[in-house]
Formats: C-alpha cells, structure tokens, sequence
C-alpha cells in the first residue's frame, strides 16, 4: 500500500532519523515521510537534511519559527496534498515513535475501517511497556474535570496535585487504557499518534489546531465530533512509543503554561464538561 508518515521535529532529530528509519524495515509498500522541522538549533537542522540527502523517500522542509505541535503537523499535510495527492493513507503524529517491521502489514490489513472513519488510533505502548491507548473511551468525569480546573488555575497548586498523583501510585487513574486488548469507537485516541485514511482528507482540510501545544486529543474529537464521526481503536495496528521526548526538552513550568494557555481555549468549547476532556492534565 502508499503509507506516508507525517511528523515534527523540534531539537530531537536523532529521534526523527530513528523513527524514519525504523519504518523503512517495512518492506513491500511504497513509502514517504515528510518532516516539518519547527525552527531547530542549526546543528539539528543539519541532521534531517543529512538524512533527507540519504533518502530520497524523505521530505523535510524547515518552518522560519515555530508554529506548534498541530500547527507543524497542518504544513505537512498540506504538503502531503500538493506533492504525493495519490498517497491517502498517513501516519501523523510524533517523532519519538518506532514502528516494527509488520506495522505497514497491519495497516492494510485494517483498511476497511478507514471506509466509515476518517481517523483510526493504534495500539501506542511506552518502552516501559505502558499502553496509552484507548485515551478516552467515553468521557471524562465531572469530578476530573474540577481538577483539571484546579490543576490550570495556579502553577504551585499544578505542582501539588502533581505530587498527590505520584503518592497514589496509580490508584487515582482513569484506567481507560485497561481494555487496549479491545477495537472499538473511542472519544479520544492518544495525540502521539494517529492514522488517516481517505475519508479524513475527503472531510477535512487541515486539523484544527486553536493551540499551540497540548489538547490535541480533544481538539481532534470535537472537530470530527462535529460531523457526526468518532475514533476508532484498533489494538492489532501497534508502535512503540518514547513518550514525552519532545516536551522533555521543555522547562517545568513551561510545560504548565502551555497546558493552562490550552485549557482555557478547551473551556471556551466545553465549559460545564459536555464533551471528551481535556486529558493531559
């Protein structure tokens, strides 16, 4: 099959060069990847063009500043559309991902689900061996949602309930992702990776993408929300995920800037709670 694979790139390019790498194993399909570099540091710049050099089936071109996780992923769909238009099927997502060498296999084995959905979410499971997927299988609670509110009102109190999270050893979780054993619609599918078929690009322009970092998952779903469509999880479609690679390289309280600057747009469309939830918190 024609599989593309759509990522971000923001000082990890060893990541990217890894991640492309790690799909090319799949042998028997027609392959590209394009690379949206978000305004690296030169020396990381200089490695996606070394790798873009060595392999004619990567593309990657260079944002002038960087616009942002959903934002970067827009320029290389677009791209996508204006150079490999007969390519209707995409990986899209993170860097920080590796793919086994029957990943594109499952893929097409899976095809006739991307008849009835524009966006299938596959199995994503941590090299600690943490399955992130299902995300969001129905909703989140209004009791989480207050303390997604409490979490983004103040910095020291994020850090607060970061800590009590921690101190509950896992108790405290949504457990969601307990039946990744399970294909089925889902509300939200976790944001590091997703797959887009023909209905996607028949739909949609672009994502919709009001924020610069974090939300993604539920931006996604209310955007597909809106015409009537949900995800899809599909457990035999599987990837490794190095989780969290790109916003390590990000100052604590930076990272809680960004996810409070996403929040506030997030309640903008879901102020008492209605819909999936914003579940980064």
């Amino acid at each position: 099959m024609k599989l593309a694979y759509v990522c971000t790139n923001f000082n990890n390019s060893d990541l990217t060069v890894a991640a492309v790498n790690s799909l090319a194993t799949n042998v028997g399909h027609e392959l590209r990847c394009i690379v949206v570099d978000n305004a690296s540091r030169p020396a990381e710049q200089d490695k996606l063009r070394r790798l873009a050099d060595a392999r004619p089936d990567v593309d990657v071109f260079f944002n002038e500043r960087n616009v942002g996780y959903f934002g970067g992923l827009n320029a290389g769909l677009a791209r996508l559309r204006r150079s490999l238009p007969s390519f209707e099927h995409a990986v899209v997502g993170n860097n920080d991902l590796e793919f086994h060498g029957s990943f594109v296999d499952s893929v097409a084995h899976n095809l006739h689900l991307f008849e009835r959905y524009p966006v299938v979410s596959p199995s994503i499971v941590t090299v600690d061996g943490e399955h992130q997927n299902p995300h969001v299988i129905r909703g989140i609670s209004p009791l989480r949602e207050r303390v997604y509110d409490l979490y983004h009102a103040n910095y020291h109190l994020a850090l607060l309930i970061r800590w009590l999270a921690r101190q509950s050893r896992g108790r405290l979780r949504r457990g969601d992702e307990d039946e990744h054993a399970h294909g089925q619609e889902i509300v939200q599918g976790h944001g590091s990776c997703y797959l887009f078929g023909p209905r996607f690009f028949v739909e949609f322009e672009q994502l919709w993408s009001p924020t610069f970092l974090f939300g993604e998952e539920f931006f996604l779903s209310k955007q597909l929300a809106d015409k009537g469509y949900k995800v899809y999880y599909e457990p035999s479609i599987s990837l490794v995920h190095v989780s969290h690679a790109t916003v390590s390289h990000l100052p604590s309280r930076r990272q809680w800037e960004l996810s409070r600057d996403a929040h506030r747009i997030y309640r903008q469309y879901n102020p008492v709670g209605r819909h999936a939830g914003l579940s980064g918190g």
